[in-house]
């Protein structure tokens, strides 16, 4: 698997999404936002946290419009696979990638903690590591987690199995306690939580590194 991990101005876990997905087995490449193209035979596209042009205007708002978005809005027409984490979820709602809004947190904190997550669909390649209903602990690190959807929106969300995570218990004021989402061809996954920072023993935890070596498992098998 081949994966390109975009860093934006203001990225701060781009390093340890890298060193996750080669943990993985992956073969990372490194691309500036304002690179137009992907690497040549990328299979994931991986946008990490942090506060891309330091959350100005919103969150993800000005990442979108970097020159390597319509690269990565391409990648994903195609069938490619796309991981957004934390700051890189909001940058796919932005893109218009996944659907919904991150919000600010209820209570207006920023949250810095290990959260409680449970699994809410097996059924996809970032996922079939784990059991649905299962619960992990994976780490948060966000201001503006407070995922938001109209209705209609949720409806489609919940009959067509698209909720990857939810909390357990909310912790942010997000509808229904979603904490990822996927898109609806299931190769899309935008997730607040940080599973690079629960993927290695000495950081406390490995439930987060099942997400990295399912979706290897899944392109491998592809």
């Amino acid at each position: 698997m081949k994966a390109a991990v975009i860093t934006f101005p203001g990225s701060n876990c781009d390093r340890d999404l890298a060193v996750a997905l080669q943990q993985a087995g992956a073969e990372v490449v490194r691309v500036w936002h304002k690179d137009e193209a992907l690497p040549a035979g990328t299979d994931l596209v991986a946008v990490p946290g942090g506060f891309s042009f330091g959350d100005y205007l919103r969150c993800g708002a000005i990442a979108a419009h970097s020159p390597i978005a319509g690269a990565i809005k391409a990648h994903a027409a195609r069938g490619g696979y796309v991981l957004g984490i934390c700051n890189g979820f909001q940058v796919l709602t932005e893109l218009n990638l996944l659907p919904g809004a991150l919000m600010r947190n209820a209570g207006l904190r920023f949250l810095c903690r290990e959260a409680v997550l449970r699994v809410a669909t097996a059924a996809c390649p970032f996922t079939a590591a784990y059991r649905a209903g299962e619960e992990i602990r994976v780490p948060v690190a966000h201001h503006d987690g407070n995922y938001q959807i109209d209705a209609e929106g949720l409806a489609a969300l919940t009959d067509q199995d698209r909720i990857a995570f939810t909390y357990a218990p909310g912790i942010n004021g997000s509808v229904e306690d979603i904490a990822g989402v996927l898109s609806e061809n299931r190769r899309v996954l935008g997730m607040m939580p940080h599973p690079e920072r629960a993927a290695d023993p000495a950081h406390g935890g490995t439930d987060g590194a099942r997400l990295f070596a399912s979706l290897m498992q899944e392109l491998v098998a592809a």
